[in-house]
C-alpha cells in the first residue's frame, strides 16, 4: 500500500470486532479451550479477562458471535480457518491499547473470529506474501454487513475509523502466504477496498 512505510509487501487487512452487541458479561460464551493448544487462555478464563479489560466480551472472542466474520466460516469452530495460526499473541496489543503495563509478555489466546479486506488492486495476484495488518474495531456500527454494502469495506472508511479513534491498528509481525482472487458465486463475501 503506497504512503505506508511500515508496510513492507501487500497487505490484507483483518478486522476483529472487539466490540460487544449485547455487553456480555457471561465468560462461558468466550472460545472454549476444546482442540486448543496448551498454553492458550481460552475459556471462562479468557472471558473473564476480556470482560475484565473490555467491559464486555468482544464479539472476536465469542464460541458464537453475534456479527458476521468471514473467519472462521459459517457452523465451523472457532480458529479453524484454513492456513491460519491457531492461536495468537494478544501481549503487544493490550500494551498498545493501554490495558497491560511494558514489558510486554506472552498472552496466548485462541485466532479471533474476524473478517479480510483487500485493496481491490490485489484482488487477483498469484501468490504472494501478505502482511497482516490487524485493524481492532471498536464501533459496532463500523462492522461491514455481510454482502458488504455497509462499514469499513474501503481505505478511506479505514483510515476514517482509524483516525476518529473507532478503530485500532494493532500491532504485527504476522504475514501470510496466498493467491487471490474472486470467486463468481460469492463476491458478497470478500470486501475489496479501494
Amino acid at each position: 500500500m503506497k504512503g505506508n512505510p511500515a508496510v513492507t509487501t501487500e497487505p490484507i487487512f483483518v478486522l476483529v470486532p472487539m466490540f460487544s452487541t449485547d455487553n456480555d458479561q457471561n465468560p462461558n460464551d468466550a472460545i472454549s479451550c476444546t482442540n486448543v493448544v496448551a498454553g492458550t487462555t481460552c475459556g471462562s478464563a479468557l472471558g473473564s479477562t476480556l470482560i475484565s479489560l473490555f467491559g464486555a466480551l468482544p464479539e472476536a472472542f465469542k464460541a458464537t458471535p453475534n456479527v458476521y466474520t468471514q473467519c472462521p466460516e459459517q457452523g465451523s469452530a472457532p480458529g479453524t480457518c484454513t492456513m491460519h495460526a491457531s492461536r495468537l499473541d494478544l501481549g503487544p496489543v493490550l500494551v498498545a491499547l493501554g490495558y497491560v503495563q511494558p514489558p510486554v509478555t506472552n498472552i496466548f489466546v485462541p485466532t479471533p473470529n474476524h473478517s479480510h479486506v483487500l485493496i481491490n488492486a490485489d484482488i487477483n495476484l498469484k501468490p504472494i506474501w501478505w502482511q497482516v495488518i490487524p485493524v481492532l474495531v471498536l464501533n459496532q456500527s463500523d462492522w461491514p454487513a455481510q454482502d458488504g454494502s455497509s462499514g469499513l469495506t474501503s481505505l478511506a472508511a479505514i483510515q476514517a475509523a482509524l483516525k476518529a479513534g473507532t478503530a485500532v491498528e494493532a500491532p504485527s509481525n504476522f504475514f501470510l502466504f496466498f493467491s487471490s482472487y474472486v470467486n463468481s458465486h460469492d463476491k458478497s463475501h470478500h470486501y475489496h477496498m479501494q
